[in-house]
């Protein structure tokens, strides 16, 4: 990983352009933890095939959580006979909970994938979560709805162990091209997911010659679609992918590692922080860009059709997708991990404030100049989803021993999943409140997010010199 700015307790890139070239400098401060040696078998490079199986797992999980958003709504409805003005309380509650679920219990499989081993963990949780999808097809009631949603997020382990076997099956120079390659299969996942919840609901509808179990069960074939993909990933987690944790290794150093001490470690605090803050402003952004796309341009959005709507998605999806695979891995390489999370924090400002501007082309009639500049605008914003790589590479950076990588990338699950728990229905609410009472023309919530995106700006300046990788010459040297 390329290295930045010789002050090795200062902010990364403080004194230095944005994108300035990493430095060579060797000189590293003994106070900083040193960073996980990503090669617990002792080999380096990067293993393609163990990493293409394991974007492979790691498409479960998305799939499992975005596949029932299609036809939630209605199911609560129909099946389960809840009045339409309470359906939103009853789907809002069902993915807090699971977001809310997984958090309580992702500390705990980290642990454990510290102590007994990665696969183990990783098999359990996929099969439990095949098990959870296919039951919540089958539920008539909402409680048995929360109950089987709720017991997919207690299967949370694969989050954690994924992400640690792909540090663990590559060096770190390959870190950055193994994550891209993560990243990407996710985005399939959330891309696959809705697809098979909007394709096969209520199936009987289509098809009348049904089996009567599909017309008495109709979100039942949504959900054994999801646990059949589940189930495969776990067959490859079982029989192709191998142990990566060493437990001779293990036994000296994990057990005097509790989870506080690794949390106390010279800079873990603080990148899981800025950890946090990443995601809460993703999750913030992908709770209102389509309320605003959809919202009236009088109240302060764009009024685009459902067909707008889905075509502005799936071409920000492209986007976004072809940034991560393509781009991120060579400015990671060029200019330092710190760098190029520094540069997404801005060009996330960009986007964010782009939304209350676009707003205002419109309502002065300003048609063409509102599409053809939203049009570039949009596409290249959609470049700052590197920040999600980049603090991924942060937490493995930061992590003050490689046996209690997994508990380190427990720490920012349970961030993670903790934000996602309220975000959405935060912003959401925010941006409603903004529209009824017309503050700051309807985009209250966009000038909100903007100002926290100003202040990401602020903490990245201290970033630690470990998480930007810079650890990594002082190895080199040792090694000389």
């Amino acid at each position: 990983m390329a290295q930045t700015s010789e002050h090795d307790n200062g902010p990364v890139g403080e004194a230095a352009p944005l994108l300035a070239p990493a430095s060579s400098s060797a000189a590293t401060d003994q106070a900083q933890p040193k960073s996980a040696n990503v090669s617990t078998s002792g080999k380096t490079g990067f293993d393609t095939v163990q990493i293409l199986f394991l974007c492979y797992s790691g498409v479960a999980e998305p799939i499992a959580f975005f596949s029932i958003f299609p036809y939630i709504n209605e199911m609560i409805h129909r099946t389960a006979s809840v009045p339409e003005t309470s359906v939103g309380f009853y789907s809002g509650l069902i993915e807090s909970l699971f977001s809310a679920t997984q958090m309580l219990v992702v500390l705990f499989y980290g642990r454990i994938a510290d102590q007994v081993g990665r696969k183990p963990v990783l098999v359990f949780s996929q099969v439990g979560v095949s098990v959870s999808m296919a039951l919540f097809g089958l539920s008539r009631t909402i409680w048995q709805m929360i109950l089987f949603r709720c017991l997919g997020g207690l299967f949370a382990g694969s989050v954690v162990t994924i992400r640690t076997m792909l540090s663990e099956n590559c060096d770190k120079e390959g870190q950055a091209k193994a994550f891209s390659w993560y990243m990407f299969a996710r985005n399939l996942g959330i891309l696959i997911g809705p697809i098979i919840g909007g394709t096969l609901a209520r199936p009987a509808d289509i098809y009348p010659k049904m089996p009567t179990f599909l017309k008495d069960y109709p979100y039942a074939l949504p959900g054994f679609a999801a646990c059949g993909i589940c189930l495969s990933a776990a067959l490859v987690s079982l029989f192709i992918l191998r142990e990566t944790l060493t437990l001779k290794q293990h036994k000296t150093k994990a057990e005097k590692m509790s989870t506080w001490q690794v949390l106390k470690s010279p800079g873990v605090a603080l990148v899981l922080l800025i950890y946090g803050q990443v995601y809460l402003q993703g999750f913030a952004f992908t709770a209102m860009a389509p309320l605003s796309w959809f919202t009236s341009i009088v109240n302060g959005g764009f009024s685009f059709s459902e067909r707008y709507i889905a075509g502005t998605l799936v071409i920000c999806g492209v986007c976004q997708s072809s940034f991560m695979l393509f781009v991120f891995p060579i400015l990671q390489s060029r200019f330092g991990n710190g760098n190029v999370l520094k540069l997404s924090a801005y060009v996330d400002l960009i986007y964010y404030i782009s939304f209350p501007v676009f707003n205002q082309f419109l309502k002065l009639g300003w048609h063409l100049a509102f599409w053809i500049s939203a049009s570039i605008t949009w596409s290249l914003c959609t470049g700052g989803a590197m920040a999600f790589t980049s603090t991924q590479l942060c937490i493995n950076n930061i992590c003050p021993s490689n046996e209690v990588l997994a508990t380190t990338n427990a720490l920012a699950v349970f961030v993670g999943t903790g934000v996602r728990a309220f975000t959405p229905a935060l912003f959401n609410s925010l941006y409603a409140l903004g529209v009824e009472k017309q503050i700051l023309g309807g985009n209250l919530a966009w000038y909100v997010l903007t100002a926290l995106g100003a202040w990401l700006l602020v903490v990245l300046r201290y970033l630690p010199e470990a998480a930007n990788g810079g650890i990594r010459e002082e190895e080199e040297e040792e090694q000389k």
